[in-house]
Order: C-alpha cells, then sequence, then structure tokens
C-alpha cells in the first residue's frame, strides 16, 4: 500500500537537505584562466562572480576589446567549471540523486 505521510516526509527531508546544500554553494569555488594567465576569474557554486585578476601587462599592452574578450572568456570557463562541484554537492545532499534529473520539476531557479 502506498503511504502518502511517509512520501510527504521524505520529500520535506530531501527539502531540507536541499537548502542546506544551497547554502554550502556559496563555500564553493573555481577558477580559470585565459590569455595564458593574463586573466583569472574566480566564482562560486553560486555562481556569482568572486574575483577577476588581470595581469598589469595586459592593461598595458593589450587593446581594450582584446582585455574585455579575456574577462569574459574566463568568467564563462569558471562558470563551466563549477558545474561539477555543484551537481556533486545536490547529488551528496539528496542521498545520489541529482534534483535536475527528476522528471517535471523545474529546479532552475535553484541556484540563483
Amino acid at each position: 500500500m502506498f503511504d502518502i505521510n511517509s512520501l510527504m516526509g521524505k520529500m520535506k527531508d530531501v527539502q531540507e537537505k536541499i537548502k542546506v546544500a544551497q547554502e554550502n554553494l556559496e563555500q564553493l569555488t573555481y577558477s580559470a584562466e585565459a590569455g595564458a594567465g593574463m586573466v583569472k576569474a574566480t566564482v562560486n557554486g553560486r555562481k556569482k562572480v568572486l574575483a577577476i585578476d588581470i595581469a598589469p601587462e595586459l592593461l598595458v599592452s593589450a587593446e581594450k576589446k582584446t582585455a574585455e574578450d579575456l574577462v569574459v572568456a574566463a568568467i564563462n570557463l569558471a562558470l563551466e567549471g563549477i558545474d561539477p562541484q555543484i551537481q556533486s554537492e545536490m547529488r551528496n545532499a539528496t542521498g545520489g540523486v541529482n534534483p535536475m534529473d527528476i522528471a517535471g520539476i523545474d529546479l532552475s531557479n535553484l541556484f540563483g
């Protein structure tokens, strides 16, 4: 027999674990470089940019457009690189189930 109360209790537990995992995402960080290390971007698990480090020689020698392109590239690489850590954190919180993989449930606003 299907026990709806038990299911609801388990869902409440999972929701609480997801909430804790979301809070932990701010502690995850990932850094990536572009332009042979001339630009470095660091992001957290909430997909917020924490820092941009630009080599002084780039600012002196590069055109504005080149510097901008390298900043964008470094940020995009960092955002891509943090994804596996986010997924791991969420799988750990939900006992191995990635909530993003549950059919019919839109958790796209979970990270920001």
